[in-house]
C-alpha cells in the first residue's frame, strides 16, 4: 500500500487554496490539481509499504510528542524554474516548527525508512502537464496572491494513497493528536 504522513488543512485554508486553484485555471496550461478535500501539508512520503508493517509505523508514530502550533500559509511558487513550472505550490509562515515535527517523526521511524534529505514545507496544488501559452501562464502566476492565513496545527495523520485513472484516492489510517 502506498503511504503517507501529512497535516491535514482546515476547512476555510482549503477553500482558499482551491480558490487559487480556479483562478489559475486550465485556460493556458493543462494541469492536475490536488482535489479541494486532498489538499494537506506532506511531512513524510513513505511510498508502497508492505501490510506487514503497517503496525510498527503506527506504533512509531505513536510515540512521537510534539506541541500543537500556529503557521500560516504565506507565499506562492512554483518549481524548478519559469522555463519549466512542473509543480505549483503554497509556502509557509513559522515553517521552523514544521521542520522540527518532520525531523521528530524521522526520528520515530528511523528504524524503518531513510530519512528524507530533501524535505521542503509547502503545499502542492497541482502538477503541470504542458503548458499552452508560456507568456500567458507565467503572468497568471505572478499575479497570484496568497492571503496569509494563520491556523493551528493539532494533529498529523498517516493516509493511504490509492492511485486511479480519475487521480489519487486518500483514506485516513490513524490521526495523532498533538499536545
Amino acid at each position: 500500500m502506498r503511504l503517507f504522513i501529512g497535516i491535514e488543512l482546515p476547512k476555510n485554508i482549503k477553500e482558499h487554496l482551491y480558490g487559487v486553484e480556479k483562478e489559475i485555471g486550465n485556460e493556458f496550461a493543462k494541469i492536475k490539481w490536488v482535489n479541494k478535500k486532498q489538499i494537506h501539508l506532506t511531512l513524510k512520503f513513505l511510498g508502497e509499504v508492505e501490510e506487514d508493517k503497517l503496525d510498527l509505523i503506527k506504533e512509531a508514530l505513536s510515540y512521537v510528542k510534539f506541541k500543537k502550533f500556529r503557521i500560516s500559509v504565506s507565499n506562492f511558487g512554483w518549481y524548478p524554474n519559469e522555463d519549466r513550472v512542473n509543480v505549483i505550490w503554497v509556502g509557509m509562515e513559522n515553517e521552523k516548527e514544521v521542520f522540527n515535527l518532520h525531523s521528530e517523526i524521522e526520528l520515530k521511524l528511523g528504524s524503518l525508512f531513510e530519512k528524507d534529505g530533501r524535505f521542503s514545507v509547502h503545499i502542492t496544488l497541482g502538477r503541470v502537464k504542458f503548458v499552452k501559452n508560456k507568456e500567458k501562464f507565467l503572468d497568471i502566476l505572478k499575479s497570484i496572491g496568497i492571503k496569509n492565513e494563520e491556523f493551528w496545527v493539532d494533529g498529523f495523520s498517516l493516509i493511504k494513497s490509492e492511485l486511479s485513472k480519475d487521480g489519487s484516492k486518500y483514506f485516513l489510517i490513524e490521526k495523532y493528536d498533538l499536545e
